[in-house]
């Protein structure tokens, strides 16, 4: 039986970066929903301070989560963002214990 899981990614721009930061993440989001192992993948910006940036994540598995790591574009903003921010990227795995909500 698949494990589903959540990664919770947060994600802290240099303030001269962060209209340049948010750009690449919302990229990101379309191509990552078109997986067949992504359940849900959802960006946020904090109310607080709009450098802080926050990705929240659902995956059938990890297997469906180590598969996107791989994509191309995944890997080419891996590469670029570190340059962009202020403090390391913050990655936190999840099991999920209930199923996700179904949509309406």
């Amino acid at each position: 039986m698949k494990k589903k899981l959540s990664l919770v990614a947060f994600i802290y721009a240099k303030p001269e970066y962060q209209d340049e930061v948010a750009t690449k993440l919302k990229s990101l989001i379309d191509l990552s929903r078109s997986e067949a192992g992504c359940i849900n993948y959802a960006l946020h910006r904090s109310s607080d301070d709009p450098n802080v940036f926050v990705m929240y994540e659902n995956w059938h598995d990890r297997s469906d989560l180590d598969q996107h790591f791989k994509m191309p574009y995944m890997q080419e903003i891996m590469k670029i963002l570190p340059k962009m921010l202020r403090a390391p990227l913050v990655m936190h795995y999840l099991d999920m214990l209930s199923n996700p909500r179904a949509s309406s």
